[in-house]
């Protein structure tokens, strides 16, 4: 069951976006952002588990969940950096011109983009289950590509991965959700939270978003990355990299010696799951991630 006991649902106008989130706890300040194909729900039980310390703040990125998909072309209002930009209008909404952050999968990449963007915004910084936009692309091989096809599919100019995804979005979801887990199944999902994620993919105006965050990420993303790389720019804040032991990440170089090139200070672990560590390890992630904050 998705309580979020003690959490007060809202949404906030901020410019061309409409943000929801949910607010609880108290202590200091932390934004939890999520990934794709997902919402803030897949934070439930790390966010109820962290409350007791922190104010959480669990958000839908633009185009997810309950938030506002605005229109865009060529990925421009999905950019990491617009959606960075979301995170601090939020939070300065909330009174919170500082706070941590953590972010899985694309909710990661807009955690990090946020952190080099903006280092006097950022105390702590937390990334689950991804390595650098830009690291990504330059170690595509063939068995990157097999692993992550759908970056190449959903980063296609419009409509053709909208019109393909919209003609079976619930076989196309399932099969993305279990493909990513451990045990290639979709038990780790709560069943208010399976429906939900379904039921955004059924809407073709947040498809379209959906795609515009990964044209995004195969052109504006990979951009700034690569420029902040070439001039020498790291992240200032602490970084804790998480990882599923048997995730994607996990397969490839060390995570965290990826990590270590991008962060000042950075440490890291894998936790024993797939993609999902929130949904399929949320105890051993909500104990890390509140050792950590």
């Amino acid at each position: 069951m998705l309580a979020f006991d003690g959490f007060e649902a809202r949404e906030f106008a901020l410019g061309e976006a409409t943000i929801f989130a949910r607010v609880g706890g108290s202590g200091a300040p932390l934004l939890l952002l999520h990934g794709y194909p997902q919402s803030h729900l897949m934070w439930a039980r790390v966010a109820e588990a962290l409350s007791g310390r922190f104010t959480v703040v669990a958000a839908d990125l633009r185009g997810y969940g309950a938030s506002s998909a605005p229109p865009s072309e060529l990925g421009k209002r999905y950019s990491k950096r617009v959606m960075a930009k979301d995170a601090i209008a939020l939070m300065a909404a909330l009174g919170h011109e500082r706070f941590a952050v953590a972010g899985h999968d694309r909710g990661g990449r807009v955690a990090y983009r946020l952190a080099l963007d903006h280092p006097d915004r950022v105390t702590k910084i937390a990334v689950l289950d991804i390595a650098p936009t830009a690291e990504m692309w330059a170690g595509m091989d063939a068995a990157r590509a097999m692993a992550i096809y759908h970056w190449m599919f959903l980063a296609q100019p419009a409509p053709m991965p909208e019109t393909l995804i919209s003609a079976a979005s619930d076989a196309y979801l399932d099969h993305t959700l279990a493909s990513w887990t451990g045990d290639k199944s979709l038990k780790c999902f709560a069943p208010e939270a399976l429906e939900a994620y379904r039921a955004g993919l059924r809407d073709p105006a947040r498809v379209h978003a959906l795609c515009e965050d990964y044209r995004a990420g195969a052109t504006i993303d990979r951009e700034l990355d690569e420029a902040d790389r070439a001039a020498g720019r790291r992240i200032a804040a602490p970084l804790l990299a998480l990882w599923g032991a048997k995730g994607i990440p996990a397969k490839g170089e060390n995570p965290l010696d990826v990590w270590r090139r991008w962060a000042v200070h950075a440490r890291g672990a894998a936790i024993e799951s797939g993609h999902f560590l929130p949904e399929e390890a949320p105890e051993a992630t909500a104990q890390a991630l509140a050792e950590f904050f």
